[in-house]
């Protein structure tokens, strides 16, 4: 288990393994942190699919739009939506987008994050620069490198349940 240092600032990601905790960069990208958490306390994340799923680069989620297992699901547009909120301007850093790390999802427009992003299941390091680092995966992992592979995958693993460690 992993130990949550800022319970408030920690996300509760429930996969069909087990729990990845993640702990969200407020001092790196606030932005990115607080529309996390805003989404995450709506649940807008929960029961949403991982759209693309890449061996050896990432898994990428939080369609809130088109996702959803249990609502509108349709995997062919997965992918291509947000929420209804405004899309976020880019906070780059120098962190790197290491093993585990979670960046914004974003068309080419730099500023245009909004719910979707992605977990690397490596050192990324091309995406430098270019996308924004907002969290780090501190336990559960494994329950990460073990998400169906595919873009779509014909089966895909969703989001079970999605919480801020504060209020679970």
């Amino acid at each position: 288990m992993a130990e949550i240092k800022d319970p408030e600032n920690t996300i509760l990601i429930e996969l069909k393994g087990g729990t990845v905790t993640v702990a969200l960069m407020p001092d790196v990208a606030p932005k990115h942190s607080e529309r996390m958490k805003e989404l995450v306390r709506a649940g807008a994340y929960d029961n949403v699919v991982f759209h693309r799923v890449i061996d050896g680069f990432m898994a990428q989620t939080g369609d809130v739009e088109n996702g959803n297992a249990e609502k509108d699901f349709n995997l062919r547009r997965a992918g291509t939506g947000g929420s209804d909120l405004p899309d976020l301007p880019a906070e780059f850093s120098k962190l790197p987008h290491d093993r585990g790390t979670i960046g914004a999802a974003r068309s080419s427009n730099p500023n245009s994050a909004n719910s979707q992003f992605f977990i690397n299941f490596k050192d990324n390091h091309f995406l430098n620069g270019q996308y924004t680092v907002y969290g780090r995966v501190i336990g559960g992992m494994e329950h990460v490198d073990a998400i169906t592979r595919g873009e779509p995958p014909m089966n895909p693993d969703r989001m079970i349940s999605v919480k801020v460690a504060a209020d679970a």
